[in-house]
């Protein structure tokens, strides 16, 4: 469980569809010892009994923000997320051509301490509600645009598994001592 004296450190798991970032989210969070918050589109959507909507998408925000503060009350330090608003924000414009303003404004509200940004150097696994198999490098580089845009943190998360894993061990321990060395200044 998280200390009240220990900052929550929160980790963004962002990128196109069917690029391990589940994966990545689960192996982070036991090697770090804290939990991952999951995608919560997947459960919603396969629950439908009729295609998703736009308007869905203001739904699975809210539900992605709950599970995220839930999941977050047993995080140790650390929070590993698969899966933000700015995945939501990147696939209503990209499938619907606008965002909802309420999502905008809640991921302008909800940050995180790193991003890490998967590429799609892994195979394609097709799946019911994976839809754009050729278009992964085009979100690729929106996802990319956004992160720079938002001037936030990021790491590429590329290679093979295990070298994808240690790209963002490396990146969420240069993190924390980042914040620590910033804890220790500010207590001088």
């Amino acid at each position: 469980m998280q200390s009240s004296s220990d900052p929550l450190l929160k980790i963004a798991v962002v990128g196109p569809e069917c690029t391990g970032k589940s994966d990545l989210a689960a192996y982070l969070a036991d090697h770090f010892n804290t939990v991952w918050v999951p995608e919560y589109a997947r459960g919603y959507i396969d629950n439908l009994v009729r295609p998703y909507e736009a308007a869905d998408l203001l739904t699975i925000a809210h539900g992605q923000l709950r599970i995220e503060r839930e999941c977050s009350i047993y995080a140790n330090r650390l929070l590993f997320c698969d899966t933000t608003l700015l995945v939501i924000k990147v696939w209503s414009e990209f499938k619907f051509g606008y965002c909802d303003p309420a999502i905008i404004a809640e991921l302008e509200n909800n940050t995180y301490d790193l991003h890490l940004l998967t590429y799609i150097d892994i195979p394609w696994q097709d799946d019911p509600l994976r839809e754009h198999p050729d278009r992964r490098e085009e979100l690729f580089q929106i996802y990319r645009n956004e992160l720079e845009r938002m001037k936030v943190p990021f790491t590429e998360i590329r290679g093979q598994r295990e070298e994808r894993q240690s790209r963002a061990i490396g990146a969420v321990n240069r993190l924390k001592l980042e914040r620590q060395s910033l804890r220790r200044k500010n207590r001088v």
